[in-house]
């Protein structure tokens, strides 16, 4: 087996690119560096480094510092797996849609009340992302509209999320017409939630580039508000809804055949959950199914 030390100044090495820098970032000197290294090529009979600026890996040095990755990433693996009971302190990174984290979030605040020493690093971020953030470790659970099929990353349902096409209160809707006299506040995923709903409420509509838009906005949080005031309708999920505060000034289009959007929570499949991250989880699930099961109109 490689000393694991050797591979730790070649890591530092292909990082820093100089013997010196490597050895003050090791704590060690350059001289230890360097015999590190002439230790590794006499295990393989052949060069791992090329003398040069910048320093240059030879294959077999590529090979090696791979394989310190693999090593590196082995042992992050098992520091995760004795820390899956560690208590319920300590830092959670969750991301989410934005019309489900709208529900979520003070319910998660009042989580961290309950829970000292729990910090929850909640952000909002459509589903491309949501997806990278997870993978790229900088956050341990996310939520998506969809189940992925990267290997990577295990997902399990924890909740169901309708369209809902949402106007202003006092308004009536029971035509084409009507929607085109509101006008559609369009949003990133406006026209595509108006399409998969409105082909439900009126089948063999003339689409949606037909209605005209009255507005636009990028944060679900304040999509609702100009619907509200009565520049228009727009199909927002449902949990951004019912996030909304001024629900007297919003009414619901029931709908016979809903659309309906399963929510999967998604996190690294290579080891189990803290039992934080399972608390946070669990909140999640709880806080998005009783949302569901109220239906507040």
């Amino acid at each position: 087996m490689i000393n694991p030390v050797w591979l730790q100044s070649l890591q530092a090495l292909a990082l820093t690119g100089s013997f010196t820098r490597a050895a003050d970032q090791l704590g060690l000197t350059q001289a230890a560096v360097s015999q590190h290294i002439r230790q590794l090529e006499r295990e393989y009979g052949c060069l791992v480094l090329r003398a040069g600026r910048p320093l240059t890996l030879t294959p077999t040095g590529q090979q090696l510092l791979a394989y310190a990755a693999d090593i590196t990433a082995a042992n992050e693996r098992l520091q995760q797996r004795l820390k899956a009971n560690d208590g319920l302190q300590g830092d959670v990174g969750l991301v989410t849609p934005g019309s489900s984290g709208l529900l979520l979030y003070a319910d998660l605040l009042a989580l961290q009340l309950q829970q000292p020493g729990l910090v929850i690093r909640h952000r909002f971020a459509p589903d491309a992302e949501v997806q990278q953030a997870v993978l790229d470790n900088s956050y341990q659970l996310g939520v998506l509209t969809f189940k992925p099929d990267d290997l990577r990353l295990a997902a399990e349902i924890i909740a169901e999320e309708p369209l809902e096409l949402v106007y202003p209160a006092g308004s009536g809707i029971s035509s084409w017409q009507d929607l085109q006299n509101l006008g559609f506040i369009n949003h990133p995923d406006g026209k595509a939630m108006a399409t998969r709903l409105l082909s439900r409420h009126f089948p063999g509509n003339p689409g949606v580039a037909t209605l005209p838009c009255k507005g636009y906005s990028n944060q679900v949080s304040l999509l609702l508000q100009p619907v509200a005031l009565g520049l228009g309708f727009t199909i927002v999920p449902r949990y951004a809804r019912q996030a909304f505060a001024a629900q007297q000034q919003i009414a619901v289009l029931q709908c016979g055949q809903p659309v309906v959007d399963k929510l999967w929570a998604i996190y690294r499949a290579e080891w189990p959950l803290s039992a934080r991250c399972r608390l946070v989880l669990e909140r999640i699930r709880t806080t998005l199914n009783t949302a569901a099961a109220s239906q507040t109109q």
